[in-house]
């Protein structure tokens, strides 16, 4: 990954103008109005990659063309820079400042290698969409070419390219949670009447996906005002369980229901199941191969982080069958330990 522009060798320059929508700075406070869309765009900008938003179609000249041909190209496809390539290699970028000064210094026919822009700020076609917003914001330019690991330009990225995706990419999880969530809210009644019921299917090995049903049960407590200590240790639960589910089961669903001031997370897998469970809730066991471990999970401390946050912890497996895992919670605080009653 190249290194951040205030690093040495880090190149200082890109394509002034055609800015579009205003960048996303990070780094800023929080978006008002809400937790759930931001959190949501903030999962999607960290999870989409530079090449998932870049335009492969790409209008090149080589060093010899001239100068004049790079300014036909612009003005005829509404562009504010050319790239000047050949054989795959990026050696600099025609911009608009460089045609009004080859207009004004009587140089519009010589070759653009002679005149064009070589100190280029890039970005690589794996950098998380959230750095190159970042590129954005500091620079002020409109677009970047995007090089891969070999140093070959395979693109290049506006910030229309980004909005236009992540409108894409938001249709697509509103699309996925009216199909997926099939929440139940039917109103907090007496007796065992049920309030809450939503299911989140789990698939094996879906590290992209991993962890979205915990964000938004979390998001369904914050809505309703839940007391925060709960809300956050439901979600440390729903997360261990989730991602416990990707990483060594082969998929179930994961199931959140509130009834009579408690709730519950349920994760039902479909197999393999445990011969041993009491060895699978040790602090740092683990059947993850190198592989997971190498990705940053599989530590072995899934069942044991549940079990502490938990009112209730039961576990049930069926070697060949699979494992069903039950973590009960007290909405109102005051039940744990270190935990003071609602005033």
């Amino acid at each position: 990954m190249a290194a951040p522009p205030d690093q040495p060798g880090h190149a200082s320059a890109a394509v002034p103008g055609d800015t579009g929508l205003a960048a996303v700075d990070l780094a800023a406070e929080p978006v008002p109005g809400g937790e759930s869309s931001p959190l949501v765009l903030l999962e999607m900008i960290h999870r989409l990659k530079v090449r998932d938003v870049m335009c492969t179609d790409l209008l090149t000249l080589d060093r010899q063309a001239p100068l004049k041909r790079a300014q036909e190209l612009m003005r005829a496809n509404n562009i504010s820079g050319v790239p000047i390539r050949e054989s795959g290699r990026l050696y600099g970028l025609v911009s608009i400042d460089d045609i009004i000064r080859a207009l004004e210094g009587g140089y519009i026919h010589e070759p653009c290698g002679r005149h064009m822009t070589t100190h280029l700020i890039v970005l690589e076609d794996d950098m998380p969409v959230s750095f190159a917003l970042r590129y954005f914001g500091r620079y002020q330019y409109g677009r970047f070419p995007v090089l891969n690991r070999g140093r070959t330009l395979v693109g290049i990225v506006s910030q229309r390219d980004i909005n236009r995706v992540l409108l894409r990419e938001l249709t697509r999880e509103v699309e996925r949670l009216e199909r997926g969530h099939k929440g139940v809210n039917v109103g907090l009644g007496e007796g065992d009447r049920l309030y809450m019921l939503c299911e989140y299917p789990v698939v094996k090995l879906d590290f992209e996906n991993a962890g979205k049903a915990a964000n938004e049960i979390k998001i369904l407590l914050r809505d309703r005002h839940t007391d925060p200590r709960v809300t956050r240790r439901i979600a440390v639960a729903a997360y261990e369980l989730e991602l416990n589910m990707c990483v060594h089961s082969n998929g179930g669903t994961l199931t959140f229901l509130v009834s009579n001031g408690r709730a519950e997370v349920v994760a039902k897998d479909n197999g393999p199941g445990m011969a041993d469970v009491e060895w699978a809730c040790r602090d740092g066991t683990s059947t993850a191969n190198d592989w997971i471990r190498s990705l940053g999970f599989g530590a072995g401390m899934g069942l044991p982080n549940t079990k502490r946050v938990s009112d209730t912890f039961e576990i049930r497996s069926t070697p060949g069958k699979g494992t069903t895992v039950r973590a009960g919670f007290a909405l109102q605080p005051g039940t744990r330990d270190g935990e003071a009653p609602p005033a």
